[in-house]
Formats: C-alpha cells, structure tokens, sequence
C-alpha cells in the first residue's frame, strides 16, 4: 500500500509444526513454539523468557516502528492534544464514611493517583498513598486500591509492578502514612477488613493464575500462618471477598460467567464455617446486598431472563425463603441493586438506555433518575454509609462531559458536584451524538451509537473508526471520551457497535452472542459497518474497525469474513488463538471461560463451534487489510503468543501487500501501561495507526 512507503522485510516466524487430534480431527499448529514453556514463571519474572522468542518480538517491535516511523509527529500532537484536555490536578469529591470524606487526586505530572482523606464536613486533604511515590523506579506500577478498614485506622493497599495481575498487599497505618511488615502476595488486588480492623480476608491466586482460596490473615502474622477459610476446588469458577456495608457479613462469591454461589461468614464468629446461601445451579445466577435483617438478592432463577430482586431474612437466606420484592419484566434488564436504611434503587436497562430507579422501602413508592439525549450513560455510585437519604450517580453523553451528582431520595434534588473539566476547551454544539439502528443479517436490529462534528459531511466521505465488543453480556456505554475528539476534530466519525454477546438490549442480546450462537456477534458487527455505508456515513474504505480482548477476537474474526470492507484493523491483546486457549485447561481463564465459548475438550460439537470461527484457524489466501495488533509480554488474559503466532500466519496467508504489524508492550499486561499519561501514548498511536490508514498522517 502506498500509504506504507519503503518498509524493510518483515521478520519470519520459523514453521515448526505440532499437530493435536481432538474428536477424531487433526489440527497442524506451525508457530506454538512461539508460547513459552514456563509461561507461568515468566508473567512473575520477564527475564525468563526464552531468547529467541524474545528475540522474534523484539524484531516485531522493529518492524512496527519502522512502519509507523512517519506518524512521530502525529503521534505527539495527538498525545499533546488528549493530554490538554485533562485536567492534571484533578481530585474526586470526597465520599463520606464516618468522621472522614475519602477521595483520589492527582498531581500535575503525576501518572499515578494518590489517595487522601478529609474531615467529613471539610478542611485538609491528608495524603494517604502517594501512587507517584510507590511507582518510582519501576517500569509498570498498578494500584489496586485503598480499602479503609472500619474504625479508621488502617488501609488495605494493593499492587501490581509486572502487569501479570499477580498484587501484593500491604497494609498502611492512616494516621503516620507508614506500612506496617505484613506482606501478603501473590493476591487478586484488595481485601475486606474484619469490623475490628486487625485481621482481613483476601483472594489468593493459584500458579495458573485462578483465585481458588480465601485466606484470614491476622495484622502483624505472617503469610504463612494464614488461617484457609474456603477452596474453590472447581478450576472453572472464579471467587471473590468482600463486606457487608453494615459490617455484619463476609461475602464469599462464587461464579463463572452464568453461575453463581454465596457463602456468608457472620463477623461475629470469624473462626467459623463460610455458610452456603444457595447451593450452584447450571444457568442461576444471584448476587447479594444486605438491607438490615433482609438480604436484597438480584437473580435471574425463576425464568427471570432479565433479572427480578427478591429478599430473604437475614438468619435463612435460603432459596425457599425468598420471596419476590421486583418482579421480572422482559426486556427490562435490572443490572445492580443497593440497600440502604430507608430505601431500595436498581440501575436498569431498557431499550438500550439506562435509568436509576427508587423505591421507598416503607411506602412502596417508586420513581426513576432518567435523561433525555438519543444516547448516554449513568453510573450508579450509591453511598458509602447505609443510614442516608443521599446517593451519587453519574452522566455523561458522548458529547456531554462527565458530570456528578447527589440526589437526595427524598426530595429528589439533585446537586450538581462537579462537570469534567476539558481545560483545552470544549463546546458539546459543535457535536453531535446520535444512535441509528443497524439490521443485521436475521433482522435484529443493532444499536450503532456515533460521535462525529456538525461539520463533518454525511455523503460517504468521512472515515469512520468502528469499535466493537460483544462478549460476556459487557455493554459498552455510549459515554464521554475526551480521546474520541481527536478523530472527530479530523473528520472522522466515531461509532460504537452494540453487538449481540452484550447486553445492551437485555439478557437475550447476551444468549444470541455466546456458545453457538457466537458468529451473530461477528455479523452483528459487518451489519454496522454494511448500515452505516449504506446511510452515507462513511464508506468501506474509510472504515477503521478496533476491538480489544474478546473485542479483539471480534477483530480477528470480520478480518476473515469480510476483510474488503475494512481499511483497516485495530486489535488490542486480542483473543485470537480461541481453539487452543479452549483446549487447554491449564491456562489461567480457560475452565472459567468454557460457558462462553463451549468447551471443545468434552464436546465435538462445541469444538466445531470455535473452529469454525476461531481468527487463528480461519486464516486464509485472501488480501487482508493492514492490520495493527497490540499485545503485553505478561498479560495473564490473552497471552502474549496468541497475537504473535497470529501476526505470522496472517504475514504467511495474505495474498495482498498491506503490512501487518505487532507491537508488543515487554513491560506490561493485559491493560496495557498503567499510568494515565502512559496510557494516552498507546491511544495516541492507535489513533496514529487510524489516521495513518485513512490518509490523514498529517492533520
């Protein structure tokens, strides 16, 4: 392609077949060397990689910034530009909990957030963890957190300085800033304090990367003599610790993507036996909210598709004693519930659009938090103490920035605390958002939420960056990005696909996009692109598609199915290798992942499912488009040599000259680099990539 001018070789990956029969069918595999062997000690210590797959990225590395050498400039204008409409010196407003206010701040320069603390009705901030500090010296820093314990005394504090999401916990003295010697690793990032503020439980995660046991530990032992307080012995279940806001309870959640189970410890008696609430049930899935002597719980067991909220006492929160407080309304899918002393609220979705509802917990009486624009997003934040009449919530709107606000329940006003700040400036006019329904190929119809200039033409001209996800029933919002301006402000249009595999339009958009029903997602996705075509929004070859993870999967998929209606293809730590990630058990998320996919070790069926769509295997002679995939050396969710093994089969296959280019990040995971300005560089050259691709490298 002329856009990629005098690009040296590109490195080749050696063939070293392997070959794996499953189910009577023979798969070739000519680049699993690229995985590592001792995968799981190298995501704890990089050095160990084997040299001469080291070697093969580093060259990537090489050839991708060859071939992106032209866009440096654009690169730092567009890095200056998203890093200006920032403010640097932001802070939260604080949150109250007891005597003190708790919130986040950063300074300018700063990559990391520090955490303070206030006196409830105001006055000094007081620094409790300075994220700058703690990060210094390391090539990647992640914070997992503050969690104040009840009295106020201490803070659980949690991080992760290798990007394989393996956090070490530490736990921090409020009132001198300073930690004390327990340390506690190998963790999934946070803790929940005992009521007394001496002991915690947490998560810890297994050599494959699985959190299958909740450890006590008591401040000032060591790690060693943690007390086990529960083993999840199914690899195919993910677990989780938390507290009850009124102290009473620690929640055990078990689950996997379409089951759940609770186990109750009462915090009067924190040497006894985790309690069962409802024992696992294939396809039932419930969580928990305490409300005084009645637990909440949302599930969706009675043929509740799109969830109902029930309640049991507190002493028997068994299933034969919950009785119904919401009913289930098809195509009003209830997405979270909280409890407080006098009231009851759910976040809801219908048609696409959410809204906040409030019920009076004495009276009876309901009314809703809703907005007016085609396309938005709330955020529900809740309260911290459970004896208040006021909560928080957010909007935003593609083009309206973030604003915050709390809204009494009982009078129903609403304050306005703070509007993002776009210091750079921004005038939300000069916008617009809409949302347009695209039909795909059974007739469904699919959400398409847009962005773009006044000024931008609608006759088919404009370039169009497509984002798309679709898996594991995750909605993308329709939200305020201060990023997207900087392709609006170039002519394109930014568009957000809301596929079948999420649940933007209830639980059955999630069922149609997941196990075999996946290739809907992929369609759903060619739909968009085919609807905004044909409507003059843009054209096929202005039409840059970007997905990350399963959204990445979704990348490598429509590259196969439909590649001549893309200009261009953005894949960040892409799922891509689907088939053999399934088939193999030992990898961290492939027991828990098998309701969504199928499970291609048990069932030929299923396995003939994933091939049949799986990007890697599905790799033909076809002229792709150029194509950009993204990838962490130690990211524990889509391994390294997923997009690398990948990358090789599409530079063999192609039967075109547009280059296909990895980059991999050596000192980072899943999330790519942790700081905030960090970050905006990887969206800088992704947004390069674009602009590149579109013929727009120098505006």
């Amino acid at each position: 392609m002329t856009i990629f001018k005098n690009l040296p070789t590109p490195p080749h990956a050696q063939k070293k077949p392997v070959t794996d029969t499953h189910h009577g069918i023979t798969r070739t595999d000519d680049y699993a060397w690229l995985r590592a062997d001792n995968w799981q000690a190298m995501f704890k210590d990089p050095s160990l990689l084997d040299p001469a797959i080291r070697t093969h990225l580093e060259a990537e590395n090489v050839y991708m910034e060859a071939a992106m050498a032209d866009t440096k400039t654009l690169q730092e204008k567009l890095f200056e530009e998203m890093k200006g409409r920032i403010k640097q010196d932001d802070s939260s407003v604080p949150v109250n909990d007891g005597p003190y206010a708790y919130g986040t701040l950063f300074v300018t320069g700063g990559e990391q957030p520090h955490y303070f603390r206030t006196p409830r009705n105001g006055g000094e901030k007081h620094v409790l963890l300075n994220g700058d500090k703690e990060a210094e010296g390391k090539d990647y820093f992640r914070l997992g957190g503050l969690d104040q314990s009840s009295d106020h005394s201490r803070g659980i504090w949690s991080y992760d300085d290798k990007g394989s999401e393996f956090y070490t916990l530490r736990i921090r003295d409020l009132a001198t800033g300073k930690d004390l010697d327990d340390v506690v690793e190998n963790t999934g990032g946070g803790g929940a304090w005992a009521p007394d503020g001496k002991s915690f439980f947490y998560t810890l995660q297994d050599e494959n990367h699985r959190p299958s046991k909740v450890f006590h530990h008591i401040v000032g032992q060591p790690q060693s003599s943690d007390r086990l307080v529960y083993e999840e012995k199914d690899p195919g279940f993910f677990m989780g610790v938390g507290a009850s806001v009124l102290d009473d309870f620690i929640f055990i959640d078990i689950h996997d993507h379409e089951t759940s189970e609770y186990r109750l410890l009462s915090t009067k008696d924190l040497l006894a036996e985790p309690q069962i609430v409802a024992e696992r049930e294939e396809g039932i899935e419930y969580s928990m909210t305490e409300g005084g002597d009645v637990f909440f719980i949302l599930t969706n067991d009675g043929d509740a598709k799109d969830f109902r909220i029930v309640e049991a006492p507190v002493g028997a929160p068994g299933k034969e004693n919950w009785s119904e407080v919401v009913p289930h309304e098809a195509g009003r899918l209830i997405l979270s519930v909280d409890a407080y002393a006098r009231h009851l609220i759910w976040l809801e979705r219908r048609d696409g659009l959410p809204r906040i509802v409030i019920r009076d917990r004495s009276k009876g009486e309901e009314h809703a938090i809703a907005f007016e624009e085609e396309a938005y997003s709330l955020g529900l934040h809740g309260a911290a103490e459970y004896d208040t009449d006021v909560i928080r919530f957010s909007y935003s709107s593609m083009t309206t920035p973030s604003q915050l606000f709390d809204y009494n329940m009982v009078t129903r006003e609403r304050t306005l605390l703070k509007t993002q700040e776009v210091p750079s400036g921004h005038n939300p006019d000069d916008y617009v958002t809409r949302r347009v329904m695209a039909p795909s190929h059974d007739g469904a119809l699919v959400p398409v939420s847009l962005l773009y200039r006044k000024d931008t033409p609608l006759d088919g001209s404009a370039p169009c960056l497509l984002y798309g996800y679709g898996a594991y029933g995750i909605t993308i919002p329709a939200s305020f990005s201060t990023n997207n301006l900087s392709l609006a402000d170039r002519g394109f249009i930014y568009a957000v696909a809301h596929i079948r595999g999420g649940k933007d339009k209830g639980f059955e958009w999630y069922e149609n996009g997941k196990m075999e029903h996946k290739q809907n997602t992929f369609k759903d996705f060619i739909a968009a692109a085919d609807h905004l075509v044909k409507e003059g929004f843009t054209s096929y070859s202005g039409i840059i598609a970007e997905g990350g993870s399963a959204g990445g999967m979704l990348m490598g998929a429509v590259a196969n199915m439909a590649p001549e209606k893309f200009a261009g293809i953005i894949a960040a730590v892409p799922f891509v290798d689907v088939l053999t990630t399934m088939l193999d058990d030992t990898l961290p998320l492939t027991p828990p992942e098998w309701p969504e996919w199928g499970n291609p070790l048990e069932s030929e069926e299923e396995y003939r499912w994933i091939a049949a769509y799986s990007p890697y295997d599905n790799v033909g002679a076809k002229p792709y488009p150029p194509l950009l995939a993204i990838s962490g050396l130690t990211d524990p969710r889509v391994t390294y040599w997923e997009p690398t093994k990948w990358v090789a089969k599409l530079r063999e296959k192609t039967t075109g000259s547009a280059p296909i280019l990895l980059k991999t990040n050596m000192a980072a995971g899943h999330g790519g680099k942790s700081g905030r300005f960090q970050r905006l560089e990887e969206i800088a050259f992704e947004y390069a990539f674009a602009l590149k691709v579109a013929g727009k490298n120098q505006s």
